[in-house]
């Protein structure tokens, strides 16, 4: 073999390393907007069975609030498997992020309804999500952080979006899923059994997973990541040191987080109660809009990485400010299939562009050394507080207002309060990481 073929080689051996890579560590977050998906398009379902009532909006609620409950846990869990990662390692941290993600599955797809268990049926449902949360609170700031570490200066928002393709994907293959059990099973075969083969896939594929991982290359090289007695030592850096940098990330993941859930996972739910729209039918809302998510993100990444964090991230909040009331307006006008694709693509493709705009930014906030703590804090609370009860806090306004277009009240809300920290935060594309 001559140096030239060497050579050559040995790039193909780093790409095809590199591509490994990725893969693993975009599994695992992969894997939680599969289940969310899978959870947010069966909640109906689940709100029948788990939380019987008289009402089907009472009932439609209290599903929300437990696919919500499961966001309670995430800021300790991002505390706690944040400082974790930060002190051991990123690698040993999303290991065990994935196991515990892989038995909140299958706690899930095991548990007895309501009829045959009663009230311990929805506690048990709500411990698997709470243990879920927990450990999806450390696995969005470990891998996302992993993934920047590995770009470089130029190609970080690149890297990043990648994060968000793999959401992407996780959610047609939950939204297909859905769409398949629907199509294929009677409402009795759906009830009965149906609805739970979402989680147990995603018990299978949580532990191929892990043990995908086992060969993650690990990015902290500090002395410190041998020492995992005193996980008290990035935390308290964390809110010692950097608690402006928390206000600013925390504040930006108001608006992504927010947009995420209400136009990916939403919109299904209020086009099944509100609109009326069979489930079957309503899927392909989702799919679609997850479809433009995979292509647009890495457009997105290339962006922020050319023109800058902050152009991309302010320019889609506020064209998704604008646009979020017409949109509802819309689809109540016009409630067809073809209006609520149009509507739902055209709005996913702004909530990428800020998602990835702010998700890359978001690590770039912090050193090294309290890195993932601190990106896993900032997306926790966002994700949790205005992402994961997004759909319960739309619900809740509908309920209190009697007004179909309170959803879109809510986004602007969250939209306008993500737009002030654009004012006092530094552009971080093209600079060296701390």
């Amino acid at each position: 073999m001559t140096a030239n073929d060497a050579s050559s080689a040995g790039r193909e051996n780093t790409r095809v390393g590199r591509a490994k890579s990725i893969a693993a560590i975009t599994i695992g977050n992969g894997l939680e907007f599969f289940d969310f998906t899978s959870y947010a398009f069966f909640a109906p379902i689940i709100g029948k069975l788990f939380f019987p009532s008289g009402d089907a909006m009472t009932q439609w609620l209290l599903a929300a609030a437990s696919f919500a409950i499961g966001f309670i846990t995430r800021p300790l869990g991002g505390l706690i498997l944040g400082a974790y990662a930060d002190r051991a390692g990123r690698k040993a941290a999303m290991s065990l992020t994935l196991l515990m993600m892989a038995v909140g599955s299958a706690v899930i797809a095991c548990t007895p309804t309501y009829a045959q268990l009663g009230i311990w049926a929805p506690m048990l449902l709500i411990a698997a999500r709470m243990l879920q949360g927990f450990a999806l609170g450390g696995e969005v700031g470990a891998s996302t952080t992993l993934l920047i570490e590995m770009g470089s200066n130029h190609s970080r928002g690149f890297y990043c979006s990648l994060q968000i393709l793999s959401q992407g994907l996780n959610s047609i293959c939950g939204a297909l899923l859905g769409l398949a059990l629907t199509s294929w099973l009677s409402t009795h075969a759906l009830e009965a059994w149906g609805w739970r083969t979402p989680f147990i896939i995603g018990t299978v594929v949580g532990a191929i997973a892990i043990y995908i991982r086992r060969n993650l290359r690990e990015t902290l090289t500090t002395t410190k990541s041998s020492h995992t007695s005193d996980l008290g030592k990035p935390i308290a850096r964390l809110f010692t040191q950097h608690y402006r940098s928390l206000v600013i990330g925390i504040l930006t993941a108001i608006g992504s987080s927010s947009a995420t859930y209400i136009v990916f996972y939403y919109l299904s739910s209020y086009a099944v109660e509100v609109l009326h729209f069979p489930i079957a039918l309503s899927l392909w809302a989702p799919v679609v809009s997850s479809a433009v998510m995979v292509l647009s993100a890495p457009l997105a990444g290339i962006c922020a990485d050319r023109y800058g964090r902050k152009p991309v991230m302010g320019i889609s909040r506020i064209l998704l400010i604008i646009g979020i009331y017409p949109a509802f307006v819309l689809i109540n006008a016009l409630p067809t299939i073809g209006v609520l694709i149009i509507v739902s693509s055209l709005l996913a493709m702004l909530v990428t562009f800020t998602s990835v705009s702010a998700l890359v930014m978001q690590p770039e906030l912090f050193p090294r050394e309290v890195r993932v703590t601190g990106m896993s804090v900032v997306y926790c609370i966002g994700a949790s507080i205005f992402g994961g009860f997004a759909p319960f806090f739309a619900t809740l306004l509908i309920k209190i207002s009697g007004n179909d277009f309170a959803p879109s009240w809510y986004l602007i809300g969250c939209g306008l309060i993500s737009m002030v920290p654009l004012l006092f935060m530094k552009e971080t594309a093209g600079k060296p990481l701390d």
